[in-house]
């Protein structure tokens, strides 16, 4: 990392924020959070932001981990598919999707995916990502294709998590965060 790593000795926390990561985690701190912990404010909000991002939402748990995957490969942030590919597994995602998700990345980060080992929502979810990362903005065509096979809601939670995990990897690939 290009900043040390957060310890209580270098700089206290509050216990009960530290235990409150711990236990989203499964226990252990990661080495993203020793990064945020540096800022108790930062630490704070991320957690409870992350928190609902990931456990609360009502669209599919395979769509957001796939659109995470997405945003991973495309910006380069290894970190975070180190720790999202298995949740695609464990959502429903397989082997098949991710490789036939990696293929498309490199060869049509901008278009998305056309491949056969994709369902039609996933190739939307990849293209939708793709688009939200690369030019930030999604096209007319694209979004009216997102309309017809997602409600509101989804769209509005897919959009946010994609939004939210370029910011990660923005904060991953400038901290240079590596995984555990």
């Amino acid at each position: 990392m290009k900043i040390p790593a957060w310890t209580p000795e270098a700089k206290p926390q509050p216990t009960e924020l530290v235990d409150a990561i711990a236990k989203r985690r499964g226990g252990d701190l990661l080495n993203l959070d020793r990064v945020l912990l540096w800022s108790e404010p930062i630490a704070r909000g991320w957690n409870v932001y992350m928190k609902h991002l990931r456990q609360d939402l009502s669209t599919s748990a395979k769509l957001r981990e796939l659109a995470i995957c997405t945003v991973a490969l495309l910006t380069g942030a290894h970190y975070e598919y180190h720790h999202h590919a298995p949740e695609f597994r464990k959502a429903g995602g397989n082997d098949a999707e991710l490789e036939a998700l990696s293929r498309a990345v490199a060869g049509q980060p901008e278009n998305g995916v056309n491949e056969v080992d994709l369902g039609l929502r996933e190739q939307l979810v990849v293209q939708w990502a793709a688009q939200m990362t690369r030019q930030i903005k999604v096209n007319d065509a694209l979004f009216e294709k997102l309309r017809q096979h997602f409600d509101t809601t989804e769209i509005v939670e897919i959009t946010t998590t994609i939004a939210s995990y370029n910011m990660v990897a923005r904060i991953l690939l400038t901290t240079g965060v590596q995984p555990e």
